[in-house]
C-alpha cells in the first residue's frame, strides 16, 4: 500500500472551512497518489477504505452534476457497481440507505447500460433523462440527502483517518 501523506495544517484549515473542504484534501492526495483516476493497476495500491472514498467521490460529483444517467453515460457504471463499493458504505461506514439505494440503481444499470453507456450527441443524451425516469427517485433522493451523507461519511474519515492518509 501506498503511504498518502497530507500536512496537519491543511487538514486542519480544510476543517475550518467545512465537511468538503476536509474531505477534499483527502481525496486531493489519493488521487494524486494514482495519478489521477484510479486504474486497473493502481487500485491495488490503495485500501478499500481509500478506494471507497475515490468512489464516493466520483459517485458525488456525477450524480450531482447530472444524475445517475450521467454518470453511467460517463463509463463509470462499473467503476461504482462492480466493486464493492455499495457494500463499503452499508456495512463499514454505516450509511445503509446509501448501499441500498445503490443496490436499486446497479439493477437499474444491468437492465439499461447498453443504451446509456453507448455514444450519442449531446441531443441524444439529454434525451436519455426523458427515456429513463426510473432513475429520477434515485436522483432526487440523492441531491435531497447529499449535505448528511457528505457530513456522515467526513464523520467516518475523521473518526478513521489512519486508513486514509498519514499526518504529518
Amino acid at each position: 500500500m501506498k503511504e498518502i501523506k497530507v500536512k496537519d495544517q491543511d487538514l486542519s484549515n480544510a476543517a475550518l472551512e467545512g465537511v468538503d473542504a476536509f474531505l477534499q484534501v483527502i481525496i486531493d492526495a489519493l488521487r494524486q497518489a494514482v495519478g489521477g483516476e484510479p486504474t486497473a493497476e493502481t487500485m491495488g495500491e490503495l485500501n478499500a477504505d481509500q478506494m471507497t472514498l475515490l468512489c464516493w467521490d466520483t459517485l458525488h460529483q456525477e450524480v450531482t452534476d447530472g444524475g445517475f444517467i450521467q454518470l453511467i453515460h460517463n463509463g463509470y457504471g462499473p467503476f461504482i457497481f462492480k466493486n464493492p463499493f455499495a457494500k463499503a458504505v452499508g456495512k463499514m461506514w454505516h450509511l445503509r440507505e446509501l448501499s441500498k439505494r445503490l443496490y436499486e440503481v446497479h439493477t437499474l444499470w444491468l437492465q439499461c447500460r447498453e443504451e446509456l453507456e453507448r455514444d450519442c450527441t449531446d441531443e441524444e443524451f439529454m434525451a436519455l433523462f426523458e427515456r429513463f425516469p426510473q432513475f429520477d427517485d434515485y436522483d432526487d433522493w440523492f441531491i435531497e440527502n447529499e449535505e448528511e451523507l457528505t457530513g456522515q461519511i467526513a464523520h467516518y474519515v475523521d473518526e478513521n483517518i489512519e486508513k486514509f492518509v498519514v499526518i504529518e
